[in-house]
């Protein structure tokens, strides 16, 4: 599948630490749109096991093969940090029904701050 046009996709997480799962779908989505924001987070409920520039570092690596994924870190809304980055789409990596779930009350979310912003799932 060509990549989509002009159109940036934003995956945010805390990546503590990236897996072969956030890989994958990052490399995935690289496939479908010109480029890739990964933004590493902070999650106020995780205690982390790296700190946000050392898991920064390490997505840095693990896509370092891929040239349209840029690395940023980012504090706050996710939906904030997209609209910063002048992107479209949320990428949401889905495990189970539970993700789903999880995800699909947070695309409402996200929606309501920003109708504009649309959220694509890919299987992890």
């Amino acid at each position: 599948m060509p990549p989509h046009d002009g159109q940036v996709a934003v995956y945010t997480g805390s990546f503590d630490p990236i897996t072969l799962g956030h890989l994958d779908v990052i490399e995935r989505a690289s496939r479908i749109f010109n480029h890739i924001v990964v933004g590493v987070g902070i999650n106020p409920d995780k205690q982390p096991l790296f700190d946000q520039e050392e898991r920064v570092k390490l997505v840095e690596t693990a896509v370092d093969h891929l040239n349209n994924v840029t690395v940023r870190r980012f504090h706050g809304l996710s939906v904030t940090f997209v609209r910063e980055q002048k992107a479209q789409v949320v990428l949401r990596g889905v495990r189970s029904l539970t993700d789903i779930e999880a995800e699909f009350t947070m695309t409402l979310a996200n929606r309501m701050l920003d109708p504009g912003i649309e959220t694509v799932f890919l299987m992890a």
